[in-house]
């Protein structure tokens, strides 16, 4: 009897998920589940129900690099090989589904080498343009698995909003395949957009820090901020606690884009990529970036006065660089370096507020971008214009609590975990 490649790859498929599996697998908020490395992702629940939920469908994925099994295969891969998924397409955001283009590129419309499959570019489409790619796709269901960092202003989170909103205007059903948040769900911190300022690095007023995973923002885009709801299904998580940060989960960390090469960078991330709207560094183009911050003339003053602001959990080292690429090439700048010593109490946002303020405190050539991104990224005018009249870190910070309260209190209805 011959075999052929995909009837190989399928068996492969579903021994590769039994393996990873094995071990009984601890339901959401069980406590034998926590920090034993027993996280299941909604795509190994999917493949272990025998992707009964995509049954009859005609499927495409919306995905990246980060979208593998636990023993980090791809999942398009996977389902591909599989004959119980009619897998017909694949969708590509920012960077591209293989992951091969930098920041504010994608991939651009091509045929898969490995699988054959058609892929299709969704960077910067949104509305009844993406829905026509969906519609001339045929597919019946579209699927997301991205993996998430947990700030507003990574772009994913947006890609799925966009997609859902298309998904409805196309007449198609969709769904989520829950990965966790890697720096926790424990709270939503930072300033909440206000619709002005909607850009594709914040469409609708979430907090700068979320603190929820992709499968619990689609139910609250669904059910807050979508004029038309898409036909929604969630698979969600076993063995992820809110408290859980990602190296308990036992997956493998993919980089979700180039400039997020670990956990730690998530970390830190919903903070410092702040320093994207100022004439600073943000540590693109080095090994650590949104770790490394600096620029030309900036000396040991700007570390001293950061540590001086006692921010919980984090100490900062006066640091020098030379950033490849970017801001800064090839040039030696002075800077901070971030490092967290106690995560549990850390506060991101706080900590890139009270750099924000020494900085400017500091040198005398710090200024903002001239495009003001700072108030897309920071969802407003309110953080640039504080801190240009010389407020301090509680000023600046108490200044969102009302609407940081607010969105809490909605964010609420639509978790689903402990």
């Amino acid at each position: 009897m011959s075999l052929s490649r995909r009837s190989l790859l399928a068996a492969g498929g579903a021994l590769g998920a039994v393996t990873a599996t094995a071990p009984a697998a601890a339901a959401a908020g069980e406590p034998h589940g926590h920090g034993h490395g027993r996280a299941r992702t909604g795509f190994e629940r999917l493949a272990d129900d025998g992707y009964a939920l995509l049954a009859g469908e005609r499927v495409g994925v919306v995905t990246n690099p980060t979208g593998i099994t636990r023993d980090a295969r791809h999942l398009v891969d996977v389902m591909h090989a599989d004959e119980r998924v009619d897998l017909v397409a694949v969708f590509g955001p920012e960077h591209g589904f293989r992951g091969t283009a930098q920041a504010g590129g994608s991939e651009g419309r091509y045929d898969d080498p490995a699988t054959g499959l058609p892929v299709y570019d969704t960077y910067l489409k949104s509305g009844q343009p993406l829905a026509d790619v969906f519609a001339a796709s045929g597919v019946d269901t579209v699927v997301f698995d991205i993996q998430d960092v947990g700030a507003r202003f990574y772009t994913y989170i947006w890609t799925l909003y966009d997609c859902m909103v298309a998904a409805a205007l196309a007449g198609k059903r969709f769904v989520v395949l829950d990965r966790p948040n890697p720096v926790t769900g424990r709270a939503a911190l930072g300033p909440v957009l206000d619709r002005a300022f909607a850009t594709f690095v914040g469409r609708e007023p979430i907090a700068q820090a979320h603190g929820m995973t992709v499968a619990e923002l689609a139910r609250l885009f669904n059910g807050e901020f979508l004029t038309a709801p898409v036909s929604l299904e969630t698979v969600r998580m076993t063995g992820w606690r809110r408290t859980d940060f990602f190296d308990s989960t036992g997956l493998p960390w993919v980089p979700p884009s180039p400039n997020m090469p670990t956990p730690e960078t998530a970390l830190v991330y919903s903070g410092t990529c702040l320093f994207e709207g100022t004439n600073l560094s943000e540590g693109r183009g080095t090994t650590r970036p949104f770790e490394l911050l600096g620029a030309e003339g900036i000396d040991r003053r700007w570390a001293e006065a950061a540590n001086a602001l006692g921010l919980p959990g984090v100490r900062f080292r006066e640091a020098y660089f030379a950033p490849t690429f970017s801001k800064f090439q090839g040039k030696t700048v002075g800077g901070v370096q971030v490092h967290v010593h106690d995560r549990e109490s850390f506060d991101p946002v706080r900590a890139g507020i009270g750099l924000l303020v020494t900085a400017r405190s500091t040198w005398s050539g710090f200024a903002w971008r001239a495009d003001d991104w700072i108030d897309k990224l920071t969802g407003s005018t309110r953080v640039r214009t504080l801190i240009d009249a010389g407020a301090g870190v509680d000023e600046t910070v108490g200044a969102w609590q009302a609407d940081l309260a607010a969105f809490r209190a909605v964010r609420k209805e639509y978790l689903l975990y402990r």
